[in-house]
């Protein structure tokens, strides 16, 4: 009975929340630190912490859904830095990657899903098996529009600024122009030419769950003028209330960018 009125209540509370989003001015592009898996394990009782990643990545097919629900057609979510796969234990890695692979790649690849891939990150620190299914899963939805969805894997936003100006002088070079040359015509636009996430609009909104309240390298370049969030639970118990309150901190700022 206690259960019933409990979700009644939600229920209730998250059909206003939606409501009074009507008409508000909402994000375009949200971003996603998915903070807590392994914590969350922990709470739950699990043995294998690592066990929080699955539901974790199973529970980014309902986030989504909220978006396309809420009209934001690009998503951008943080699914595993490179310090993850390079300084978690193997086990732990091994776990991740085949999350990636089972439950990530292969229902992004399912027909009914609309969401276009892209990916984000230094992918040739995957294991071959990750690395081919992302892709593979990333040509299977290239001929989709309408909503897109990038998936920040292997991801550093100081190495993507470093692979970034590597990519530029490269270019440059191939082209025959000097350092000299470079230098004195050198943009912002230029080196955001070759960022991973190059021809995508910046995020509107960051949103960073399990209360840290730190970027942790997520967009550096990109989120410089993005509005940021903060929610206090972990990732797999972050609930359609918490992502509409998101929305409604956002609607309520005014956007500055710099000014």
């Amino acid at each position: 009975m206690l259960r019933s009125l409990r979700h009644a209540v939600y229920g209730l509370y998250t059909r206003r929340l939606r409501a009074r989003l009507g008409g508000a001015v909402l994000p375009r592009h949200v971003a996603m630190v998915m903070d807590g898996n392994r914590r969350w394990a922990r709470e739950m009782g699990f043995e294998n912490p690592s066990v929080g990643h699955r539901y974790g990545a199973e529970h980014v097919d309902e986030v989504l859904g909220w978006c396309v629900a809420s009209g934001i057609t690009r998503v951008t979510i943080f699914l595993a830095s490179t310090d993850n796969l390079r300084k978690r234990p193997a086990g732990e890695v091994e776990f991740l990657t085949r999350v990636i692979e089972e439950v990530v790649a292969e229902r992004l690849s399912r027909p009914t899903n609309p969401w276009r891939l892209h990916l984000a990150g230094r992918l040739d620190g995957l294991p071959d098996s990750t690395r081919e299914t992302l892709k593979l899963a990333a040509d299977a939805t290239r001929e989709r529009r309408g909503f897109d969805l990038t998936v920040a894997v292997g991801y550093d936003g100081r190495d993507e600024i470093v692979d970034a100006i590597r990519s530029l002088l490269d270019h440059e070079a191939r082209a025959g122009a000097s350092l000299a040359d470079i230098a004195v015509r050198l943009t912002a636009d230029d080196i955001a030419a070759h960022l991973y996430t190059s021809g995508q609009p910046d995020p509107d909104l960051v949103i960073r769950t399990s209360g840290e309240m730190r970027t942790s390298g997520f967009l550096l370049w990109q989120a410089a003028y993005s509005e940021l969030y903060f929610c206090d639970v972990n990732w797999p118990d972050f609930r359609e209330v918490d992502f509409l309150r998101a929305l409604r901190s956002y609607a309520a700022r005014t956007r500055r960018f710099g000014a």
